[in-house]
């Protein structure tokens, strides 16, 4: 059987003629979708946790603006270790993506990247993220070494329990931990309960998200939120999201936040009720299309800390 060429598959997540599509050589064009550099929805939510932290926490230490070279590294970090997860999470589940239609066109299940392959760019991709880890404070680099336990057991999680969005949470969530850790050496109230939120937004999102594969999941006896809640799936939403607001609320008051961060958590809030409001565990499509619109939510979060930071200086 002859491996399907590159231009002939079609990546059901990613947008149609996308960066990778239209500029990358043939050659590298498998390694970009193992990466999932033409679907960077992924790298956003890991990235904003890290940016809701550092704007926080640089606000409470008396800076005006977050550090761009911090949130720089963050950036090339988030890109780079998304990867790196995926690139990790495709070598292990490499047999069951090729069972469930929205991932049996992955470069391993296709047959376009080898596993051994596949090994060495997880080690490559690895080894950029350890050196943007290493220019963090020794505090902050321990504290980034222990993200790797969630997300060595994440892809196992599916097997055994109904909830794997809740490890996907733990490890997407850390950089909640890292930006508050960069700018104070440590690790402070209102950095813990950024973590707890943003453990709860993922939960949820990735429920939305979940709901595109329940029926393929089904058949092949895989474990998910999706599953385990249905039809309560809205109800699960409102819990999570409300949580989640409600934990940076107090994570703002507790870190002397002022009236921009709040609006920027009411922003927040509401874009959170929309996704409710029009989520249909039926539409896949629809599911995909909130799931993404994550981005947007966050970056309202992110705007009001930033602008919040700024009028504080003045």
């Amino acid at each position: 059987m002859s491996t399907p060429d590159s231009d002939e598959i079609v990546i059901p997540d990613a947008t149609r003629g996308n960066w990778v599509d239209r500029l990358l050589p043939y050659a590298l064009k498998p390694y970009a979708q193992l990466a999932r550099l033409d679907r960077p929805i992924g790298w956003w939510l890991l990235l904003l946790p890290c940016w809701w932290s550092l704007a926080l926490a640089s606000g409470a230490f008396g800076h005006t603006f977050p550090s761009p070279w911090y949130a720089l590294l963050f950036l090339i970090g988030a890109v780079v270790m998304r990867g790196a997860g995926c690139t990790y999470n495709d070598i292990v589940d490499r047999d069951i993506d090729a069972a469930v239609a929205r991932t049996r066109t992955r470069p391993i299940p296709s047959g376009r990247v080898s596993r051994s392959a596949a090994m060495g760019f997880l080690v490559l991709q690895a080894l950029i993220g350890l050196a943007v880890l290493l220019q963090f404070d020794r505090f902050s680099i321990a504290l980034g070494l222990c993200s790797l336990a969630p997300v060595a057991i994440y892809p196992f999680m599916k097997r055994i329990t109904n909830f794997p969005q809740l490890v996907l949470g733990l490890s997407f969530s850390w950089g909640a931990l890292m930006g508050w850790s960069a700018v104070f050496g440590r690790l402070d109230p209102p950095a813990f309960l950024i973590y707890a939120a943003a453990i709860l937004w993922t939960f949820a999102y990735d429920t939305i998200y979940a709901h595109q594969d329940r029926e393929d999941d089904a058949l092949i006896d895989l474990g998910s939120t999706a599953r385990y809640f249905e039809r309560s799936t809205p109800k699960l939403l409102t819990v999570c999201y409300g949580a989640a607001v409600l934990l940076l609320g107090t994570a703002f008051y507790l870190a002397d936040a002022k009236i921009a961060a709040f609006v920027g958590l009411a922003g927040f809030a509401r874009h959170l009720a929309w996704q409710v409001e029009k989520f249909d565990a039926d539409d896949g499509a629809l599911c995909l299309r909130l799931f993404k619109s994550n981005r947007d939510a966050g970056l309202i979060l992110t705007a009001g800390l930033v602008v919040d930071g700024l009028l504080k200086g003045m």
